[in-house]
């Protein structure tokens, strides 16, 4: 700019500037004298343009700075800013000569101070509360035993180790380990990927889909737990299909994943004693279940066996039951052939007196009347009705005997090829076929051989071959020699 004052037009007083010219110098005179510079104040009006990029106010009570978060330097930010939210922003001052305006170009956001995070906290906590994420009805149960677990953390801490080793302890699980940055302006994305990760794995997959997830953190100041504050966290977690359990930082520590986790560990250890039961306890609990399941069952059957016992002394005795029925069937035996007897005469007497009312005379009248009936009626017949019923009758009965020897034919038939099917299992499932694949039946006395001992107390061995048998004799036994009969020596007398 110097070089264009010491360079004033002729017949004038002051240097003439284009409008172009005074904004670069202004521009360059406010990017050298200030650079990289670091601002404290609380954020006013805030616009995200379509486009991605940031606009907002840093003020404090006499003056406002315009500040810019370019498009790709808003996912680098660790804090977002916030109406109200005291910050300390750090960039690079310029001018906008477009506009005739001066701005800050913001590439790192810091909070101000603990209060503010907790101001921030609490403001994040009633708009989420609004929306129901906190609410009980929508937590989901933990499973009694997952087969894997899901645990979000750095795998080099000692949170992981912890964890595996309370889990080794209690009850040994699969473990899938997602590692992710526990601080930092990493961590919020990452956690929240993890988070969405797991839940998109496909159940039953090559690798697993965890029944339960873990999301770990040792303690820490607020700024450095403050990644599972954020809200892209919060509603990953909320959104989980999968019960999840947090466990950030100490007892005294509480993040927003906490409110919105299906259930909240204090500690890394006390989120693993909660996904899994103990082992050794769990099997002592099934031995004591068993021990009172059998003493309850045998208490039941002696309890019946008692109450069977008292009914049975309250039941008469059998002889008493059948006294009374002997005496009646003793009585009705000996009236009994007194009655047939009587019963015989009745009948007798009323067949003489029947026989006695009949007279010849009647019986050659019934017999003529039913004669001349019968004689009536055959007259009436026409041979030629009965010869083509009958012809009728006798081609219903050819067709029925045909249909007949058909349905016999084709059910012996099918008979005739099961027996065949069965046959051929037979034989598959014979030793035969197996003697056709190169093995061979030893037999030694007519008996099968199964042991080397056993050969050898045979007489006689028969090998049973594809194509037929061949028989091994015993060793013939060896002859006993003769014994040498001593030569003559004569007589000494």
């Amino acid at each position: 700019m110097s070089d264009l004052i010491d360079d004033p037009m002729e017949g004038e007083n002051a240097p003439e500037f284009t409008v172009s010219e005074i904004s670069g110098a202004v521009k360059k005179t406010i990017e050298g004298a200030f650079g990289r510079v670091r601002v404290r104040g609380e954020v006013g009006r805030i616009f995200k343009a379509r486009s991605g990029h940031l606009y907002y106010d840093i003020k404090d009570d006499k003056n406002v700075l315009a500040c810019t978060t370019w498009k790709g330097q808003v996912s680098q930010l660790s804090v977002v800013p916030e109406e109200g939210l005291e910050v300390i922003v750090t960039g690079r001052l310029t001018a906008f000569g477009a506009q005739s305006k001066y701005n800050l170009n913001v590439d790192m956001v810091e909070v101000a101070g603990e209060g503010a995070l907790m101001a921030m906290l609490e403001k994040r906590k009633k708009a989420l509360a609004a929306e129901g994420l906190f609410a009980s009805e929508r937590k989901q149960k933990l499973p009694y035993l997952p087969d894997v677990i899901g645990v979000i953390t750095s795998p080099s801490g000692a949170v992981i180790q912890d964890i595996l080793h309370r889990l080794r302890d209690r009850f040994p699980r699969k473990v899938l380990i997602w590692p992710v940055a526990v601080q930092g302006k990493q961590c919020a994305p990452e956690v929240t990927r993890a988070i969405e990760g797991f839940n998109a794995m496909t159940p039953g997959g090559a690798l697993p889909r965890p029944d339960l997830l873990i999301v770990a953190r040792g303690g820490g100041s607020i700024e450095d737990l403050w990644g599972f504050n954020e809200e892209i966290v919060a509603r990953a977690a909320a959104a989980s299909d999968i019960p999840l359990i947090s466990a950030v930082g100490h007892e005294t520590d509480t993040t927003l994943i906490d409110f919105v986790s299906d259930q909240r560990a204090p500690t890394p250890t006390a989120a693993a004693e909660l996904a899994v039961p103990v082992r050794l306890e769990l099997l002592a609990w099934v031995d004591d279940q068993e021990a009172r399941l059998t003493r309850a069952a045998t208490g039941a059957v002696d309890q019946r066996k008692q109450r069977l016992r008292d009914l049975a002394r309250a039941l008469p005795n059998l002889e008493t039951l059948l006294d009374s029925p002997r005496q009646r069937l003793d009585r009705v035996s000996e009236r009994l052939p007194a009655a047939l007897t009587k019963a015989a005469q009745i009948k007798r007497l009323r067949l003489s007196e029947a026989c006695g009312s009949l007279r010849p005379a009647a019986l050659v009248r019934l017999v003529t009347e039913a004669s001349a009936k019968l004689s009536d009626r055959a007259a009436r017949l026409k041979p030629e009705l009965l010869t083509r019923d009958t012809d009728r009758k006798n081609i219903n009965l050819a067709q029925i005997i045909g249909r007949l020897a058909r349905v016999s034919q084709g059910q012996v038939e099918g008979w005739r090829n099961r027996m065949d099917a069965l046959e051929r299992i037979r034989q598959t499932l014979g030793y035969e076929e197996t003697l056709n694949r190169g093995y061979a039946v030893v037999r030694g006395d007519g008996d099968v051989v199964t042991s080397k001992a056993a050969a050898r107390k045979a007489s006689v061995l028969e090998i049973q071959f594809q194509d037929g048998r061949y028989k091994i004799g015993a060793a013939p036994a060896r002859k006993a020699k003769p014994k040498e009969t001593p030569p003559d020596q004569g007589s000494l007398f």
